[in-house]
Order: C-alpha cells, then structure tokens, then sequence
C-alpha cells in the first residue's frame, strides 16, 4: 500500500510534547516498512524521523500551534484558524494523495476527521485519546455511522469512552524491541515517565518516594512549569531526580536500571507506551487500575494494579515489587508489543478501510 500518516499536531517530532503519539509514529512507520509498503509522513515544521525510519519521505509544514485536548474544556468549540497546525497538515496530506492508497491520521482534532466524507481516498484515524472533547466525539460519531472501519483505538477501554462504537478496531501499539535492553536489575531507584503536567499524577509517585526514602528518576517534557516546581517541593531533599526528555536509546540505558516505574495517571490514558518501554527493559509497573495500563500490566505477573488514587496500596505494592520476575515482563512484550505485531494489525485494519471505502462508492 501507498500510506501516508499524518502526525500529531501537538509539537514537532522529536519534541516530546506529542506525548506517545510520537512514539506510535515510529513504531509503525517502521512496521509498514518491513510489510514492504510505501509511506509518506506529514509532520509539523522542524520534525525529525527516529534514525531506522530516516529513508521514509517527511513532509514538514507550518502553522499555528494546536493545545492539547485534554487541556481544554470537554464543550470548547473545536474549530480552529485557518493557519493552525491542524488544517496545515490535513491539508498537505490530501494534496498529496492522489498517487496514495489511503491516509492514516494521528491527530485527535476535528478538521481531519471531517475531511473523511469528502476525501477521495480513505482516511483511517488511529484515535490516541479518550473522549476528551464533545464536538470531536460528535463528529467521530457522524462519520462512524458512515464509515465504522475507518476508526482503530488502542485497547478496549480507550474505545468504551465511545458508546456508539460497536465491536471496536484494537490494534494496540508496538515497539522495536531491539531499541530496549533488558536488565535483570532488583536494586536501582523508581522511574516515572510522562509529560509533567497535573493529569500525570507525579506527586502521587513523589509520596511513595518520600515514604520509601528511595530516589525517584523523572523523564520527560516538562509541560507545565508551575506543576513541577510544585511536585518538587513536595520531595525529600536529594530523592527527586528531573532526568528530562531523552531519545528512546538514551531512556531505555536509564530506565532499565530500575527497580520498578511507577504509573500514576489522573486521567484515562488511551495506551500507555511508558509502560510498555519499562517492561521490554524487563522493569516491572505499578500502576493505578485506570485506562489503558489497566488492560496491559498482568496483575502479579509483569507488574501489579492499584485502585486508583490509593497511595497507600501503591506503596504496599511498590514493597512486593521484587517478587516479579523481571523476564516475564521482557517475554508478554516480545509476544504481545512489538512492532512487527502492531504493523500486522493495523494492516488488516487499513485492508477493511479500504475494502469499506471502495464498496461505499
């Protein structure tokens, strides 16, 4: 097939303010491209390819900067100006289409899933979040009921956010496991991942820490500057480590020291990648019982699950952390997560969009 896949419009590739999706992105271009199709990636200006996905052609374009859905009001009208990021992209992508088989959209955003109906190739949307929007909602529901193979969601609880959504498309995600080096290490510091903003949760990793004395590394964009300033003086002195955002080669060398990550989300989180990089590093999780994690984590096994918002059971889990074995968490990624199984499944989803758009015609 001839793809092309439309990014997030939240901050260029490389940035770290797209959150997972930036890590979808490569993972599946990757996949695609050992299936032995062609793809085209449309991404915000100064965006940049992981280095195995560096043949692949990258169209940059500008615009006005998107604010993530999840910072805005669930009502807020969800139209935007005509130089925003999000037309910018939707609109290269169509432009250079003709020679495609079909579009793959990352972007949670309202232009891009209304341009479906008037395409003239199909459009598949890979949603990456929970129903944060009600005019978005809306309008996957008006296309859905035309057009239901055109929407894939992550897990079965991401896509539960959508009522309307009858025998959902899951394709999970997957990752190149050759970027993750295991380590069978029990006795290194906790880890915490995310963009840091209130949504994440960090200062519910930050108590166990304190409760524990146990130094906690943080990776990631700091999103909100007034947050971490907050989350840090909630930290004993000298247990808080601010790592910053890394490249996955340079993570997964820090991250694979740990003894556990913690996963601490306020919000339902649609996947959750982190979690995912942890285990093929064969670092275990405890998380909060929400989102996606909840469908990924095997109680007992790879990690353990709280009841969210429960500090108190996330540090009596943190304490059992060791008993997990370190290869099984290795092991239910390599057969579940990895790039190859991600790229099979959303294979056969474009296979049914286009199947679906050609019969609707």
């Amino acid at each position: 097939m001839r793809i092309i896949i439309v990014s997030t419009s939240i901050g260029y590739l490389g940035s770290g303010k797209g959150g997972g999706v930036e890590l979808t992105l490569n993972s599946l271009v990757l996949g695609l491209l050992h299936k032995g199709h062609n793809v085209k990636v449309v991404a915000p200006d100064q965006s940049q390819l992981s280095e195995q996905c560096k043949s692949v052609e990258l169209v940059c374009v500008r615009g006005m900067q998107q604010t993530s859905w999840q910072h805005q009001d669930y009502y807020a009208a969800a139209e935007t100006s005509q130089d925003s990021i999000v037309n910018a992209l939707i609109d290269k992508a169509l432009s250079l289409s003709n020679n495609s088989d079909l579009i793959i959209n990352l972007s949670y955003d309202l232009q891009p899933i209304s341009k479906t109906l008037e395409s003239q190739v199909p459009i598949a949307h890979l949603i990456s979040m929970g129903n944060e929007s009600f005019a978005i909602s809306n309008q996957i529901k008006k296309i859905y009921s035309k057009f239901p193979h055109n929407f894939a969601f992550h897990t079965k609880i991401q896509a539960s956010d959508y009522p309307f959504v009858i025998n959902p498309i899951i394709v999970g995600n997957g990752f190149q496991l050759s970027n993750y080096t295991f380590c069978d290490e029990k006795d290194g510091p906790l880890g915490w991942i995310g963009r840091v903003s209130p949504e994440k949760g960090l200062e519910d990793a930050v108590h166990v820490a304190n409760k524990l004395q146990e130094r906690l590394n943080v990776w990631g964009y700091i999103e909100d500057e007034k947050y971490a300033l907050m989350v840090e003086d909630l930290a004993s002195a000298g247990l808080l480590s601010w790592r910053g955002f890394l490249s996955t080669n340079k993570l997964q060398e820090e991250l694979c020291r740990c003894r556990a990550l913690i996963n601490t989300p306020k919000w339902n989180e649609a996947y959750g990648n982190v979690v995912v990089e942890a285990m093929a590093c064969g670092v275990p999780v405890v998380a909060y019982r929400r989102g996606g994690p909840s469908e990924i984590i095997k109680h007992g096994l790879t990690g353990f699950l709280v009841e969210p918002d429960n500090k108190y059971e996330l540090l009596e889990y943190l304490k059992k952390i060791n008993l997990i074995d370190r290869y099984k968490c290795r092991s239910w990624v390599e057969h579940n997560a990895s790039h190859n199984i991600f790229a099979d499944k959303v294979e056969g989803w474009l296979q049914k969009v286009i199947e679906n758009f050609s019969n609707s015609k």
